[in-house]
């Protein structure tokens, strides 16, 4: 599975932005589509996933309430709504497949993910 990130830029505190990612290849084998985050300094941490099929979505606590992920199975993308947005979201974010999945969304985030893009960076302002 190839994985194409794109909708990053630079937006002030409480600005939105939306990411895409397009997904290509062996397409059939994706079960949990997802995005994380990379601030510099920091580790990778989890941001969001949706269940390829059953649409179950999972959220960080950070973001929750903020960011919405959808997916579109008949275009093999996956979008990221931020909305709110704040100087603490400032980082690359990445998409990722997962060949797997889980019924309990508290699971999602723990999930093999394979297949990962290439990263597009987001920039809040203060």
């Amino acid at each position: 599975v190839q994985l194409q990130a794109s909708g990053g830029g630079m937006v002030q505190a409480g600005g939105s932005l939306r990411l895409s990612c397009a997904a290509s290849g062996r397409t059939f084998s994706i079960n949990t589509m997802g995005w994380s985050r990379q601030a510099p300094g920091k580790e990778r941490e989890f941001v969001a996933a949706i269940g390829w099929r059953g649409g179950i979505a999972s959220y960080a606590d950070s973001v929750r309430g903020r960011f919405t992920i959808a997916r579109d199975n008949a275009q093999n993308t996956v979008d990221l709504q931020m909305n709110s947005l704040k100087p603490e979201d400032t980082a690359v974010y990445y998409c990722a497949a997962s060949p797997v999945t889980s019924s309990s969304r508290d699971w999602l985030r723990y999930l093999r993910y394979d297949s990962w893009g290439q990263g597009t960076q987001v920039t809040v302002s203060s």
